[in-house]
């Protein structure tokens, strides 16, 4: 485990408690109940965290945020992450912050960095365009008119674009589908009328959307990075969100594993508590073994962001492969070592089961991150 500063310590305990008592995993409940899967998070509870400073805790203090690391923000999303959190925080304020600020102008970071760090909107990173992540893959028109672009296409279960004021949108100015040149990011506002927003009903209900371009025309202005050159800002993204998904991920099968051990102890048959069996302790010791080597494995890839690293790609796809193993597994034993009750929808397990399997499909299944790691090791 990671050594925190007394400034990290105090933040996360904070995390720790607001959520608890704000974000229980009550609130996800009420959320699904009231029909919020179109929204995917209650705008108050979003507003709440900005005030805090989660926000912002990426960005730079000349736009209003505190720049406290990745690995702070770390810290919040694997906090959210044990309550299910519904937010539009990694999305918002990891993805798109970090596109613009990899890639943006001085006055696209101008305009909207200072608006995502006070929670004023909410943003979206759209890349994928079919039922797995490849972002190399993408095929999504943008054809040049005059000073501007005209994008056509579709992108799918875009994470938290149900209702994005702003939406990071990766569109094709050259080359083929599987090249990573020819890519170009661009910038679209929902005040220009936006494209066309599917929200999807989706088992953990988040706010995922499939979003439609129909000759949609954007300006020179709104290109984040160079033409062409999308690749160079996208990656880096996209192994920052990979990372920071990979903290959540760490809280959701942390706070599992927490809730069954709770039950094992508790829980008595043939007179004694089912966690003298034998079977369900070594289960246990494989979760907890599994928890602790992924842990490992997430600060790590935080910790090299905010050192600049060269090796942030392959640790940022270790982190996300091995995370979604954990958390398969954990959700998994959840779900059976809690027995009958675990199967109905009056207990929390389904709900942990649900998240993971959308999280682990997003920005990357294991066999996709394993494949990445090989392929950066030379093999």
């Amino acid at each position: 485990m990671a050594v925190l500063t007394e400034e990290q310590s105090i933040f996360r305990d904070a995390a720790k408690s607001w959520v608890a008592d704000r974000a229980p995993v009550a609130a996800l409940r009420r959320l699904r109940d009231a029909g919020g899967w179109r929204t995917g998070y209650d705008p108050a509870t979003w507003r709440d965290m900005a005030a805090m400073g989660w926000a912002g805790v990426i960005i730079p203090e000349a736009y209003g945020g505190s720049d406290f690391g990745h690995q702070s923000l770390g810290l919040v999303l694997e906090e959210t992450g044990r309550t299910l959190t519904a937010s539009p925080l990694h999305s918002t304020s990891l993805a798109v912050a970090s596109a613009l600020i990899l890639g943006g102008t001085a006055e696209q970071k101008q305009v909207w960095l200072p608006r995502i760090a006070a929670g004023e909107i909410t943003a979206a990173l759209a890349v994928d365009e079919a039922a797995h992540h490849a972002p190399e893959m993408v095929a999504m028109q943008a054809e040049k008119l005059g000073s501007g672009y005209v994008l056509t296409g579709k992108k799918r279960f875009v994470p938290d674009a149900s209702s994005a004021d702003l939406i990071v949108v990766a569109g094709r100015t050259s080359g083929n589908r599987g090249q990573t040149g020819g890519l170009t990011l661009f910038m679209v506002a929902r005040g220009t009328g936006g494209p066309a927003t599917l929200p999807l009903h989706a088992i953990d209900t988040r706010g995922a959307a499939d979003l439609t371009f129909d000759n949609f025309a954007v300006s020179a202005d709104d290109v984040v990075g160079e033409p062409d050159q999308g690749w160079a800002v996208l990656e880096p993204v996209l192994d920052r969100a990979r990372a920071g998904l990979a903290a959540e991920m760490l809280g959701t099968a942390s706070q599992a594993f927490d809730i069954t051990l709770d039950y094992l102890k508790t829980r008595t048959q043939f007179g004694q508590s089912i966690g003298a069996f034998q079977a369900l302790q070594h289960r246990a010791a494989k979760m907890f073994t599994e928890l602790e080597l992924t842990r490992s494995a997430v600060e790590a890839a935080l910790e090299a962001i905010d050192a600049g690293a060269d090796d942030i790609a392959a640790l940022a796809s270790l982190a996300k492969a091995k995370t979604n193993d954990t958390l398969h597994l954990v959700s998994n034993e959840m779900v059976q070592m809690h027995g009958g009750i675990g199967m109905t929808d009056a207990h929390d397990a389904g709900l942990y089961l649900k998240r993971a399997r959308v999280a682990e499909a997003l920005y990357g299944s294991s066999s996709y991150h394993r494949d990445r790691y090989a392929r950066l090791g030379g093999y």
